[in-house]
């Protein structure tokens, strides 16, 4: 930027605060104090309007994330609904291969909460297969 665009205007501070600009302007790589208060003045015009901006990027921000969650949440439902249809193509297969009395059926549905509730949900075939081998 060259000198001849600019305006020499009068400007009015308290002296503490012309101090601030003579300490801080040459750690912000600035040639002058007059390039100092240049940016500072940008930097707050900037910020003036990103607080009008706010009005109108929330509400879009938050409509994308609604958006997201709920294709998350209808792509995990399918998930489940298949791994539901899986599990009782298991459960009737087992059921016609063997015959299984009343309570060992519930002994082995309790035994099975328990073991769910103590590895949160996640199942391992391996240690099942361990479990009834021993």
């Amino acid at each position: 930027m060259s000198f001849e665009n600019k305006v020499k205007f009068a400007l009015w501070a308290y002296p503490e605060t012309l101090k601030n600009v003579e300490v801080h302007y040459k750690n912000d790589n600035c040639r002058s104090q007059s390039e100092f208060i240049e940016k500072a003045i940008k930097f707050y015009i900037g910020y003036l309007s990103e607080e009008d901006n706010i009005n109108y990027l929330s509400p879009m921000i938050t409509e994308t994330v609604k958006a997201q969650i709920k294709g998350t949440e209808q792509r995990l439902a399918r998930l489940l609904f298949k791994v539901a249809v899986e599990l009782g193509k298991l459960s009737h297969m087992t059921a016609a291969v063997n015959e299984v009395d009343d309570d060992t059926l519930n002994s082995l549905h309790a035994m099975c909460v328990n073991e769910v509730r103590k590895i949160n949900g996640i199942i391992d075939y391996e240690d099942a297969a361990e479990y009834q081998n021993s």
